[in-house]
């Protein structure tokens, strides 16, 4: 292999460098084939290969996918296999989605002490409904989903769901854990398969198109289910 056929190419050593991603990381997105097409790749011998300098943004893009947008690397392989420029167009649909999702909240936002007043919540239950993470009001108050969860916690404890009988701020951590999954998974679904049929602004409008009906979707889903496995009890 001659010096011209490497010419600007980088050895894993010096892409590691140049990423700041240690060689090893690099290795397993190879073999994970998350870094896209390997045309550009030249390999010397077993152990020996150099690399496109454009690998370079690859790997970060996807240390960065991994860390800070919690993104599969089934996902990343997925996007990078069909087109880098599709990774491009995903991002840009999240992030236009939780622009407009902080401006929509912001502009609702209401105080702690009319959301005491107004839903007759005593301030230590939202105090420990801050303290796990349930709700997570700013300087300016609770957004429109926790003013909702308010409201819903107020409704369960008018309806007899009082902490004599057991029930506490704690039960909602049950329903929080068991979706945790089910939304990473809805979210890489729902924002990729939206994101590379069409282009961002219909994206975008299709996705918030679903907030409602999915809301009410998994609400039923529940209510069924629910009866069901009191029914299978009574049955069994």
């Amino acid at each position: 292999m001659s010096a011209t056929q490497t010419s600007g190419l980088l050895k894993m050593a010096e892409l590691a460098e140049r990423s700041g991603v240690p060689a090893a990381t690099i290795k397993y997105y190879l073999r994970e084939g998350v870094l896209g097409p390997v045309d550009g790749v030249i390999r010397t011998s077993r152990n020996m290969a150099w690399y496109p300098p454009e690998f370079v943004e690859r790997i970060q893009l996807v240390k960065r996918l991994q860390e800070e947008r919690y993104w599969p690397l089934r996902l990343i392989r997925d996007l990078m296999r069909s087109s880098p420029e599709e990774v491009a167009r995903v991002i840009e649909v999240e992030d236009r989605i939780l622009t407009r999702a902080v401006e929509a909240n912001d502009s609702t936002r209401m105080s702690r002490t009319r959301a005491r007043e107004t839903y007759d919540l005593p301030r230590d239950v939202l105090d420990r409904l801050e303290a796990i993470g349930v709700l997570t009001p700013t300087s300016r108050g609770y957004d429109r989903d926790d003013v909702a969860i308010i409201e819903a916690i107020s409704r369960f404890r008018a309806g007899g769901y009082e902490q004599s009988l057991g029930f506490t701020v704690y039960d909602t951590l049950r329903y929080r854990d068991a979706m945790a999954a089910l939304v990473v998974e809805e979210v890489t679904t729902l924002v990729t398969r939206v994101a590379t049929q069409v282009d961002a602004d219909r994206a975008l409008e299709i996705i918030q198109s679903a907030d409602g009906p999915l809301r009410d979707l998994i609400g039923a889903m529940h209510s069924k289910m629910l009866l069901a496995e009191i029914a299978r009890r009574r049955a069994g």
